[in-house]
């Protein structure tokens, strides 16, 4: 499929998705965040795919929401026209996501790669939600899912200043998965992607879930969520397959069944 906004891309199980519209450092339109979404849910539909990357330029990932889009928008055109769903659309993707981050992360842009489940971030790289230097605040999940990754207290200064947080600082405060060198942060996520591609899908797509559900609900419930999703392995044929490889001394060989 041919987009304006993205380019979409295949290297074996691992796809690809490149924010593209680099004049405007990859600010998020309605346009392109309708192109994220098409492209993420054809790759969950498709079985040959095992994990996805989200990138953007060298020198932004995404700077944030396109504000033209804002300038005369009332709280009807925001909850009818600007469709928020399509941030829960993301949400939904079962597939492990990375966001391969370079450049600025912020505002929409720090939102997005919050919602992939992991991020692979060049030493450059800024994170930040700047959305009360507009007079707004963060709408697409910034003061939840930040708050979750770095706690109240960072989150609420960040929020509540504005100020951009360095790849490094994101990285303490337990916001990226790892911090690489600018120039190869995109190769970098690619192989975490390729070795997470080599796993059994349906206990990747179980233990993503069973980790998510970490953060929307009790210990409790988590704990019977992991458990019956464990019991549902010992349904699948790679459990075998596994198992039987292990102890062979052999790879596996998962079919995702």
């Amino acid at each position: 499929m041919t987009y304006t906004n993205i380019l979409l891309e295949r290297e074996g199980a691992v796809a690809l998705i490149t924010l593209n519209r680099p004049k405007v450092l990859n600010a998020l339109n309605r346009e392109t965040m309708d192109e994220v979404v098409d492209a993420l849910e054809a790759l969950e539909r498709d079985d040959d795919v095992r994990c996805v990357v989200l990138t953007g330029g060298e020198r932004a990932f995404a700077a944030g929401a396109d504000v033209n889009e804002f300038l005369a928008a009332t709280p009807v055109d925001m909850l009818s026209r600007y469709k928020f769903q399509q941030w829960e659309r993301i949400r939904k993707i079962t597939k492990p996501m990375i966001a391969a981050v370079r450049g600025f992360a912020l505002g929409g842009g720090c939102e997005l790669a919050m919602l992939c489940d992991m991020i692979v971030a060049g030493e450059g790289a800024r994170f930040g939600q700047p959305e009360i230097n507009l007079g707004i605040m963060p709408g697409a999940g910034g003061t939840q899912r930040l708050t979750r990754a770095i706690g109240k207290a960072r989150a609420m200064e960040l929020v509540l200043t504005g100020r951009h947080m360095s790849a490094a600082e994101a990285f303490a405060a337990g916001l990226v998965t790892r911090v690489v060198p600018d120039e190869v942060a995109l190769d970098e996520a690619k192989k975490l992607a390729g070795q997470i591609a080599q796993k059994a899908p349906v206990a990747v797509r179980l233990a993503k879930e069973a980790i998510l559900k970490a953060f929307d609900t009790t210990l409790e419930g988590g704990l019977d969520f992991e458990r019956k999703a464990f019991y549902l392995l010992f349904a699948t044929e790679d459990k075998t397959e596994g198992i039987q490889a292990f102890l062979a001394k052999r790879p596996p060989v998962f079919k995702g069944r």
